[in-house]
C-alpha cells in the first residue's frame, strides 16, 4: 500500500492483526439463526466477522473483533437477534484475549486467512436464502423445490450435526424469497423443517464466511511472462534457397536460352511503299591488283 492508501497492483492485501482487538462470542443451535445473528452484530456497529465455529450437534458460535465498545454493542444485539429466532444458547465477551487464545484457537487472523484465501464467488453481491431441516431427504426435496420455483442459484450445503442440513441459495431479493416459500412447504411435506432465513444485502464479511461450493469459486490464474525478451535483428542477406530450388531454377534459365538460340532469323521484308533511294549507286571500275608489279612495255614508235 502506497503512501495515499491505495492498494498498489500486484501485492497481496496486508494481513488483517486482532491481537489488541476485543473478542466477542454468540453461540447458537441452528445455522441460518448464527448468520442472521451474524448479519445483525456487523451492521449494529464496527465489528469484523472472524468465522463460525461448529462444535456439533447443531451448536454454531460466531466470532467478532473489533473495540471493546464495538463488540459488547454487537453481542447485545447478535443475543437479541437469536432469541428472537428461539435458537440463543450463550455469549461471551473478553476485553484483552490471552495471545496463546489466538495462536491456538480459531479466534483471530488464523480462521480469517482461511477464509481469504478461498477466492472470487460468481455469486457475491446477491441475496441469500438459508432453509435448514432435520433431515438429508427433507433438504434435497427443498432445495429441488427451490431452484424450480424461482430464478435462484444453488451455493452451497452445510451440516452441523443432530441431523440438521441447510441449503443456502442466492438470487436477486424477490426470487429468494419466492424459492423460501416453496421449499418450506416441500421441506414439511417430506421431514421436519427446523428454520429459515432471508438476508436481503448481505455485507462483505458475511459473503467471506458463507459456505460455497467450489463450482462458484473463481481464483485469479498466474499470467506466464517471457524472461529472455531479445530484440529483433535485421536479416542482412537473403535466407538460401533450399538446393533443390536452385537446381530447378538453374534448369529453368538454361532452357529458356537454348529456346532464344533455336529460334531462325527471319528475312528482312522491304515494305513496297518505301520511299526510292535519293541517288542509285556508281559502280566503281576493276582494278587489277597486279598492274603496278607487271612490266611496262615500250611502244616503238617505227612500228
Amino acid at each position: 500500500m502506497d503512501a495515499s492508501g491505495k492498494l498498489q497492483v500486484g501485492t497481496t492485501p496486508p494481513r488483517r492483526d486482532f491481537g489488541d482487538s476485543a473478542l466477542g462470542l454468540v453461540c447458537t443451535r441452528s445455522f441460518p439463526a448464527i448468520v442472521g445473528t451474524a448479519d445483525m452484530m456487523l451492521k449494529s456497529s464496527g465489528v469484523t466477522l472472524i468465522g463460525y465455529e461448529k462444535t456439533g450437534s447443531g451448536y454454531c458460535t460466531a466470532v467478532v473483533r473489533g473495540g471493546i465498545s464495538d463488540v459488547r454493542i454487537a453481542v447485545d444485539v447478535g443475543e437479541e437477534t437469536a432469541r428472537r429466532f428461539d435458537q440463543f444458547i450463550s455469549k461471551t465477551i473478553i476485553a484483552r484475549p490471552s495471545p496463546n487464545l489466538e495462536a491456538v484457537l480459531p479466534i483471530g487472523s488464523r480462521l480469517a486467512k482461511f477464509l481469504s484465501d478461498r477466492g472470487y464467488s460468481r455469486l457475491s453481491k446477491q441475496a441469500v436464502g438459508l432453509l435448514e431441516t432435520r433431515g438429508y431427504p427433507a433438504m434435497v426435496g427443498a432445495a429441488d423445490a427451490m431452484l424450480k420455483a424461482a430464478e435462484v442459484q444453488l451455493a452451497a450445503c452445510e451440516t452441523i450435526g443432530d441431523g440438521l442440513c441447510t441449503a443456502i441459495i442466492r438470487g436477486r431479493v424477490a426470487d429468494v424469497a419466492m424459492a423460501v416459500e416453496a421449499g418450506m412447504h416441500e421441506a414439511e411435506r417430506i421431514g421436519e423443517l427446523h428454520a429459515v432465513m432471508v438476508i436481503p444485502r448481505p455485507l462483505d464479511d458475511l459473503e467471506e464466511t458463507l459456505p460455497l461450493a467450489s463450482y462458484w469459486i473463481e481464483k485469479p490464474q498466474p499470467i506466464a511472462l517471457p524472461l529472455d525478451l531479445k530484440a529483433p535483428q535485421k536479416e542482412l542477406a537473403a535466407p538460401e534457397q533450399p538446393e533443390v530450388e536452385v537446381q530447378k531454377t538453374v534448369q529453368q534459365i538454361t532452357v529458356q536460352k537454348t529456346i532464344e538460340l533455336a529460334e531462325p532469323l527471319e528475312p528482312e521484308v522491304r515494305s513496297p511503299h518505301a520511299a526510292p533511294p535519293l541517288a542509285e549507286p556508281i559502280p566503281l571500275p576493276e582494278l587489277d591488283p597486279l598492274a603496278d608489279q607487271r612490266p611496262k612495255r615500250l611502244e616503238n614508235p617505227e612500228e
